[in-house]
């Protein structure tokens, strides 16, 4: 008996030795494991100094004049921002609905770990979470999950855990919070609370609602999931879930919990996406105007976290493209009807295969040797697209060629409006859709400037002598030696008995006038006008210059324009006033020019400044007056080339200059009628428009409100005669108004 029981106390020992032996291997194991992954057998863990320098990618900012943010350069979209940005209700939220224990655990909640392993493994709840605490989500978001195979779990835990405890050895849970809330992923590519705020609601983090910044936290467990502008219902039910934690943690009563669950849930999206927001040509240029100097200054546009400021007017621009969209959809209706069903675009025409051949398709059909009557097939198989309207994106049928045809058929813009005294660039369009067309009308495109470049010639010729009461016959000229060539008018006959004064020719255009005084004053000295007032672009030395068949830029013929308002003197265009770290410390800025070098005498700008005034009140650009009604001080030129391929509206205002230019991408195809292309229709009213909605805003009233400076008698003087004067009856007799005169050039 005794024996026996000898033996079952020997067996219960056996048993309790080989437990304790179990206990001490699953001890042992998980230590082992964790100790293995501490040494760095799955990977290096991130050194105590590594941890204390912590950087992550920062977007560039980019902010117009007055301070309103215009758009960002990232990979990822973040903008840091201090602890003390951060409302106490953000904080109470985030806390409340992500890590109730943040403030009793030094990096893991074991607690926590063991009621989530409860629920998960013994009561199969796959809705208890993953018990990690912010500070290993924060060790998350600075280490990404590489491999995230199931065998590699385990050890991505452990290494969360591990590099948690060290960041609470090294920060205080305030600097956990704040390192938390600038690197967590807020989805749509938004990186930090900063960023999300401002995408979401359109507003900085300090300016957060208790329920906007319960949304934000709300997202966290999905992203996607509960992205209120995808899942607004499912945002909201998760922002309510967030309210009850806040109660449940003390951080709300329940009068104010059941007030806040009642509030809707509502957006102010703003995606500062490449393509799309105000002024996107603007922001392109800013990127091109910085590209190389980031470079070299060994600063990343898209990581640094830079601020760059410039002298956009936010409202301005605005309103510059609202105006230009109302203008351009009423113009393109009427482009497309004029040409009806003979529009070039709806023929298989040379230009259409021109185009046709520049395309992906058709080069990589022609490489793979197929047939020229096999890839005209092929480009006609039609698929779903979407094409541009004024209207939005459409969904259609279509194909390569249909395609083309669409494109090719958009009637497109550019306008540049600067402060004449600075160069600051106030408003800046490059074209009507940066998604669909890339190219920038401001910053890449020179096209010939028509009867915009006549200005300089009358300014050459006033300093020369030639006074604005000397008279110039209308009469068409046939330049024998050069080529026979004959400008004319778009008037009528009567016209060869016309004699007008510099005002009179000016402000009505007269291209016969214009040859006449350029030969008069001399292609060198026109040349070196030209050159004085800004222009650096190598211009014709032919006569027909006088008539804009030189091509400029926008900004060129803006910096030229700007002459008869600034002393005389051209400025340059410019739109960065300065890039600064995050911290505001100043890395570069705009510093003006020392060039005080007059283009023309004060008494030159003063009468080019009232015979400009003229084309407005009473010449080619009179439609400002009598169907926009601006009564403002505003002179102007209008300008119109050959087959009416370019539009342009030249305008001056004592405090903004701006020059709009409208055609098409093809120079192969024009306007069908001049009464359609002219500048004064297709041009001036993207500014007019413009204007009429600065004379509604008294913030405007600067510009708006200014009056140009008075002339002196003298110059008054000098242009008080009659505009035209007729032939007398004699010399009407003798001279046959269809037959041209033939002379020799002599300019």
């Amino acid at each position: 008996m005794n024996r026996k029981r000898t033996k079952q106390k020997n067996s219960k020992i056996k048993k309790v030795k080989w437990l304790l032996v179990a206990l001490i291997i699953l001890a042992i194991l998980p230590l082992s494991f964790i100790g293995l992954v501490a040494i760095g057998l799955w990977g290096k863990l991130p050194s105590k100094e590594e941890l204390s320098a912590i950087q992550y990618q920062k977007a560039s900012e980019i902010y117009s004049a007055d301070s309103v943010l215009i758009g960002k350069f990232y990979l990822n979209d973040r903008q840091p921002i201090p602890y003390s940005k951060f409302p106490k209700h953000l904080v109470n939220a985030l806390i409340a609905i992500e890590d109730e224990r943040f403030y009793d655990h030094n990096g893991t909640d074991f607690r926590s770990l063991v009621r989530v392993g409860i629920k998960s493994i013994v009561l199969g709840d796959k809705r208890s979470g993953g018990g990690s605490t912010l500070t290993q989500q924060l060790a998350k978001n600075l280490y990404p999950r590489k491999d995230r195979k199931r065998v590699n779990i385990a050890v991505n835990k452990v290494k969360e855990m591990l590099i948690a405890r060290k960041l609470e050895k090294l920060y205080s849970k305030k600097e956990v919070l704040h390192l938390y809330l600038n690197t967590v992923s807020f989805g749509d590519n938004t990186f930090g609370i900063e960023a999300a705020s401002r995408k979401f609601f359109n507003k900085q983090t300090n300016d957060l609602k208790i329920e906007e910044a319960a949304v934000l936290v709300g997202m966290l467990k999905a992203t996607y999931g509960y992205n209120p502008r995808i899942f607004p219902e499912k945002a909201k039910t998760r922002r309510d879930l967030v309210f009850y934690n806040m109660e449940k943690n003390g951080f709300l009563s329940s009068t104010e919990k059941d007030s806040l669950n009642r509030l809707p849930l509502k957006l102010d999206y703003r995606d500062y996406d490449y393509n799309d927001g105000i002024a996107p040509y603007f922001r392109e240029a800013v990127r091109k105007e910085l590209a190389s100097w980031t470079a070299k200054k060994g600063y990343n546009l898209y990581t640094s976290g830079l601020k760059i400021y410039t002298t956009l007017d936010y409202n301005m621009q605005y309103l510059a493209e609202e105006a230009m969209l109302e203008h351009m959809k009423k113009l393109q209706q009427d482009f497309e009807k004029s040409y009806g069903k003979n529009a070039p675009w709806l023929k298989n025409s040379l230009v259409l295969k021109k185009l046709a051949k520049r395309t992906p398709d058709y080069k990589r059909l022609a490489a793979n040797g197929i047939s020229e009557n096999a890839i005209w097939d092929s480009l006609s198989q039609k698929k779903p697209m979407k094409l541009p309207s004024y209207e939005g994106e459409k969904e259609m049928k279509a194909n390569v060629l249909d395609s083309i045809r669409h494109f090719m058929k958009f009637l497109n813009v550019g306008s540049l409006g600067v402060d004449p005294h600075s160069g600051a660039v106030k408003t800046w369009i490059g074209g009507i859709n940066f998604s669909y067309f890339k190219y920038d009308h401001v910053n890449q495109s020179k096209r010939q400037v028509g009867s915009t470049f006549k200005p300089i010639v009358y300014s050459a010729a006033l300093e020369d002598g030639v006074q604005p009461c000397d008279y110039f016959s209308a009469r068409e000229v046939e330049y024998e030696n050069l080529k026979g060539w004959s400008p004319s008018n778009s008037g009528d006959e009567d016209e060869a008995y016309l004699n007008y004064s510099l005002e009179q020719a000016l402000s009505n255009s007269i291209n016969t006038v214009t040859v006449k005084v350029l030969e008069k004053t001399g292609m060198p000295k026109v040349l070196s006008m030209a050159k004085d007032m800004g222009i650096t672009a190598t211009l014709p030395n032919e006569p027909s210059i006088a008539l804009g068949t030189g091509e400029l830029s926008i900004k060129e013929l803006v910096k030229a324009y700007t002459t008869f308002v600034n002393n005389s003197i051209p400025v340059e265009p410019y739109f960065i006033e300065r890039v600064t770290t995050e911290t505001d410390a100043i890395l570069a800025e705009h510093k003006e020019t020392d060039n005080k070098q007059q283009a023309f005498s004060d008494k030159t700008r003063m009468q080019m400044l009232k015979m400009m005034e003229a084309t407005v009140n009473s010449g080619t650009a009179s439609r400002i007056r009598s169907t926009y009604k601006l009564q403002n001080a505003i002179a102007g030129k209008t300008g119109t080339t050959q087959n009416n391929k370019d539009a342009w509206f030249a305008a001056i205002t004592p405090n903004y200059v701006n020059i709009t230019w409208v055609g098409l991408d093809n120079h192969e195809i024009g306007f069908r009628s001049t009464a359609l292309g002219q500048g004064a229709n297709a041009a001036l009213p993207v500014f007019a428009k413009l204007y009429s909605k600065m004379n509604a805003d008294t913030s405007f009233n600067y510009i708006t409100k200014a009056q140009f400076e008075k002339p002196s008698d003298a110059v008054l003087e000098t242009l008080d005669c009659e505009p035209v004067k007729r032939d007398g009856f004699l010399k009407r007799l003798f001279t046959n108004p269809n037959k041209k005169k033939k002379k020799r050039f002599r300019g």
